[in-house]
């Protein structure tokens, strides 16, 4: 159920280079067009539908985020370590 809410690292990455892309992207196309209609007002509106369109493709964890989970090991119980270092020997190097 957390993999479900939540993204891998590659995830995280590709979501952080969408952002950055549809930000770039808008801040251009509105620089051109605030400047084509010299309106500096409609920079900020696409700008702003810049950042609107890039939170709502990046902040959900979609599932094109969650391509590649991490491998945990498995649970262990608190008293196997002792014993597992209690059974084991030690080991003898041989002198060459």
């Amino acid at each position: 159920l957390k993999s479900l809410f939540s993204q891998d690292y590659k995830g995280q990455k590709l979501a952080e280079q969408i952002f950055q892309g549809i930000i770039l992207v808008s801040a251009v196309i509105g620089f051109i067009y605030g400047y084509i209609t010299e309106q500096f007002g409609w920079t900020v509106y696409i700008v702003m539908a810049g950042f609107a369109l890039s939170c709502l493709l990046t902040l959900p964890p979609w599932p094109m985020y969650r391509r590649n989970p991490l491998k945990w090991l498995p649970v262990q119980e608190s008293g196997t370590e002792e014993k597992k270092a209690a059974d084991r020997k030690p080991k003898r190097h041989s002198k060459s």
